[in-house]
């Protein structure tokens, strides 16, 4: 380890000025020997670089939605030149260009932390073999060996020996204790950050190795956190306990305000939007208002999330605009100038003892009105005069006048079969 760190040797000189200057800060509050001036110094270190490293971790946050949203095509491509190497390489080029993704941008911000935190363990180990190192002077060495955190110096590990640990002044037995909790608070906060990244901001719908991968990550940085924790310095496991936390509260963040579509964070957002502009009538933040817009501009491509958002400002009677806002539909318009507008309804269902009382009712009716009509014919054939009336040649009149007998046809009757007689 001593032999990587020294390979960032041009950054200790920076990296101590910046620990010396805070700690001037710090030691007018709580003594020049305090182990919380020498561990607040070491905080306020990794809060300055993680403000720094912002633009990374945004772009790494983008290179890792672009991964999520090409698996199934790198997935195609692999599969359609599984047998050609170089033409498969070529095609994931083209792809990671045409799409403006760089797989290593997820990276960034660790491979951009590392020399820090190098430089940062190599000045602690100098400071624990009594060692001067950049701007840290003899005054300055002899009063960080003299901090101690809840009784651990900073200088000290979890594998030191009681010898080496009593020249610091401190005890094995606090060291050990000192060191094993905040080696589990580090290993924990890896692991919730790795799980929260998982289970609340990744699409669910897209099934990929990838994903795979990331689950893998969540139980293995922990255990290797875990394993080099104890040869870490108290100040190291300060500096990395203190990096993990700002992690998982900055990616807490993001995940609350850009959540990747169609994840739960992006369902809560959704829902959380929904709640505000049903209180207030409008879209109220330019984040939110962008989300809006984005959402509009998928069209047909929206996932289920983003249809049920937009499916529950048209029950509030708002349609979603091209520019993030929302306004009233022409529906909910014309409601409210000339009253509610008409709803279709469907027919109730009737009782089978009710269609069958409708029914007779109705035959009633019909058996009434054609009853009515002969009546009136009957009554129209009398008023009429006599020779008006044609005669049949040939006949006698009283055939014409001969009607049926009940329940018999009309007409010429069939015959009767002999043996019926």
């Amino acid at each position: 380890m001593d032999t990587i760190a020294s390979l960032f040797s041009f950054i200790t000189t920076p990296v101590s000025w910046i620990i010396v200057q805070f700690h001037k800060v710090y030691g007018a509050l709580f003594g020049d020997d305090s182990g919380w001036a020498w561990g607040l110094s070491i905080v306020s270190l990794v809060v300055l670089i993680r403000i720094c490293l912002i633009p990374l971790f945004v772009k790494q946050i983008k290179s890792t939605r672009n991964m999520q949203v090409l698996q199934p095509k790198m997935k195609a491509i692999q599969e359609r030149y599984k047998n050609d190497k170089q033409r498969q390489s070529e095609e994931m080029m083209k792809l990671y260009k045409e799409t403006g993704t760089n797989p290593l941008s997820s990276c960034l911000p660790i491979l951009a932390q590392s020399p820090f935190f190098f430089a940062l363990y190599h000045v602690l180990s100098s400071i624990a073999s009594g060692k001067k190192i950049g701007a840290i002077n003899q005054d300055l060495l002899d009063s960080a060996r003299e901090a101690h955190i809840f009784g651990a110096p900073l200088a000290a590990k979890f594998t030191d020996s009681v010898e080496k640990v009593t020249s610091l002044n401190a005890d094995l037995t606090d060291v050990r204790i000192v060191t094993a909790i905040m080696i589990v608070m580090m290993s924990a906060s890896q692991f919730f950050t790795q799980r929260q990244l998982m289970t609340k901001n990744v699409d669910l719908t897209v099934k990929t190795p990838y994903m795979q991968q990331q689950k893998m990550l969540m139980y293995i940085f922990p255990v290797i956190f875990a394993v080099m924790g104890i040869n870490f310095p108290v100040g190291v496991l300060v500096y990395w306990l203190t990096t993990n936390v700002w992690t998982m509260g900055q990616q807490m963040y993001v995940i609350n305000q850009n959540p990747t579509p169609g994840s739960k964070a992006q369902d809560a957002y959704l829902q959380r939007v929904l709640k505000s502009v049903t209180s207030h009538g409008e879209v109220r933040g330019r984040t939110r208002r962008k989300m809006i817009k984005a959402i509009v501009a998928k069209g047909s491509d929206r996932n289920d999330i983003e249809r049920k958002f937009i499916t529950g400002l048209g029950k509030l009677g708002l349609v979603a605009q091209e520019d993030g806002t929302v306004a009233k539909s022409e529906t909910a318009s014309a409601d409210a100038d000339g009253g509610q507008a008409p709803k279709r309804q469907q027919p109730k269902r009737q009782t089978k003892a009710k269609r069958q009382t409708t029914g007779h009712a109705t035959a009633g009716a019909k058996d009434t009105e054609s009853a009515a009509a002969g009546s009136q014919t009957s009554l129209e054939k009398q008023d009429a005069p006599q020779d008006s009336k044609p005669k049949s040649a040939g006949k006698p009149a009283s055939g014409s006048s001969r009607q049926a007998k009940s329940g018999q046809r009309k007409g010429p009757q069939r015959p009767k079969h002999p043996s019926k007689k």
